[in-house]
Parts: structure tokens; sequence; C-alpha cells
């Protein structure tokens, strides 16, 4: 029998990749080639980017220390040596705002993994064995519904005691209802299909059918609403250390910055204005690619 080729060889395992793996890796590619042909996901995607490199290179791009207080600048306007002028104890705008980014990040990645954490599993609990635990769950659900988001996020916020830690924890629980509501109908639908059904016929365990069976098939659903949810958290931190409960001094969180300046809004507007244009343009950012993510993996809207 006559040996194989060397380009048989080198063809072999190229050709030993299974056909689903081949056709879930086209279908991964043709989704991110529709999603950044998308303008508002171009925008939004390079903004995303821009806050990422900052908060990464933070360190080599902000020119002073942010905590470094000089007195013989204080309130001083923009100028070449202070890019976004200075606060009322001297300290570099730019250099806050540049360390700001940290900390934004770390409030919406943690605030939107508490809410997801227990959301996902609440959802998928509640959506698959239905009956009271559904019930139990649900009318908890419609309890922190029926207080505004902020509200109750402050309501928590006051019992915790102010603080960063207490601020992201906050948030995450009072996103934690629209996750819950958002898991559970998609639950209710995919419990429904045969593969499912034929899953628990050959006994698997409800934990490996909720979670390796009925849990993939919400995935883009739950990466629409934690891309979205990432702009609200950034928004409620503001607003919370707006009023004294989230971050505080000398903490260079965004919302902290506003509460420092409010007092010099028209002797020094820059330290108004320049940590407010970052706020706006990270949560538009962010509700511009989770908008483009939200109408590229829906397939009705892809439809239409």
């Amino acid at each position: 029998m006559p040996a194989p080729s060397s380009r048989s060889a080198a063809v072999a395992p190229q050709d030993s990749e299974s056909p689903g793996i081949r056709a879930r890796r086209a279908g991964t590619a043709g989704i991110l080639a529709a999603l950044f042909r998308k303008r508002s996901a171009q925008i939004g995607g390079a903004i995303i980017v821009l806050l990422l490199a900052t908060a990464a290179f933070a360190g080599l791009l902000a020119p002073y220390d942010p905590y470094r207080l000089n007195p013989l600048s204080q309130l001083g306007p923009p100028s070449s040596s202070h890019w976004l002028g200075t606060d009322a104890l001297g300290r570099d705008e730019f250099s806050r705002i540049v360390y700001g980014t940290r900390t934004t990040l770390v409030i919406g990645a943690i605030s939107v993994g508490i809410a997801m954490v227990l959301g996902v599993t609440s959802g998928i609990v509640a959506g698959y064995y239905g009956g009271w635990v559904d019930l139990l769950l649900m009318r908890v659900i419609d309890v922190m519904l029926a207080l505004p988001y902020i509200l109750l996020a402050l309501a928590i916020v006051a019992i915790l005691g102010p603080g960063l830690g207490n601020t992201m924890i906050a948030i995450g629980l009072s996103n934690v209802p629209g996750w819950v509501r958002l898991v559970r109908g998609n639950v209710l639908t995919i419990r429904r299909h045969d593969f499912v059904l034929a899953a628990g016929a050959l006994g698997a365990r409800d934990t490996r059918v909720m979670f390796v069976h009925i849990l993939p098939n919400t995935v883009s659903s739950i990466v629409v609403l934690a891309t979205l949810q990432f702009a609200t958290a950034i928004l409620a931190a503001a607003a919370l250390s707006f009023v004294g409960l989230g971050a505080q001094p000398p903490s260079p969180e965004w919302g902290a910055l506003l509460v420092g300046a409010r007092d010099f809004m028209f002797t020094a507007p820059w330290l108004v204005n320049f940590p407010g244009l970052a706020i706006f343009l990270v949560v538009l950012g962010f509700n511009l690619f989770g908008n483009a993510l939200r109408d590229t993996l829906d397939p009705t809207l892809r439809m239409s």
C-alpha cells in the first residue's frame, strides 16, 4: 500500500475539524461582520476601546499625580500646563478624569456582574421549575419593581452605608429584577423544546438541563443586557456619588468630581463640564454599542 503523500498529511488536520465547529465559526464571523457594519457599533466600539485604553495606560497618560495638592494653582483655567484646568485644591483635572476611568470600569463590571449572577440564576430557577418557586420569586421581583430604580439604589446604599463598594452592591441589586424577567421569559420558551425534554427524559440532572442545555440559548440576550446595563450602572454610580452616597473624596470618580465642582459651577465651569462630558460619552458609547448588538443578535429585527 502506498504511503500517504505529504500533501495529504498536511491537509488531514484541517479536514478532521467537524462541520459543526466550522459552521459555528462561520456564524460568529458573520455576526461580527454584520455588527461592525453598523455605524452605531463603530462609534460605540471606538468609545469603549478608548475607555479601555485610557484605563490601561492611565499612568502614562496622566501628566500629574491625581491626588497631589498644589495650593498655588487653585481653580486654574485650562492651559498648556493643565489641559483641563485645576480644582479647588490645585489638583490637575485631566489627571483625575483619566484615573477616574479605572473606577468607572470597576463600577460597571462589578455592578453588572452582581446583577447578572443573581438575576440569571433566579430567572432560570423560576422559569424552569414554575409553580410556587416561580410565584415566590416573581412576587419578590414585583416588590422591587414597585420602587423606581434610583430610589431602590438609594435605599440600599443608605442601609449599607456610603462608599464605593456599597454603591456597586446597591446598583447590582437594583438591576436584578430586569435580569430575572428577561431570563425567565426566555426559559419559559426554551424549556418546551425537544432537546430540553430529551435531556430530561435521558436522566440529566436539573442543574445540567438548566445550565448546559437552556442557559447557552439565552447568551445573546444576556450579552445585550449586560452591555446596556453597563451604561446604566455608570450613570447610577455618578448620581449616587453626586448626592454623597457613592465614592468618597479624594477618589477621582467622575460623580465625585461633580460633587466637588458644584460650588464653582459659574466661577470655574470646566470643573463641571469635563467630568460631565466624560460620563456622557461613555454612557453614549455603551448605549450605541448595546443597541447595535441587540439589532444584530435579535432574529426578528434582522428579518425586518
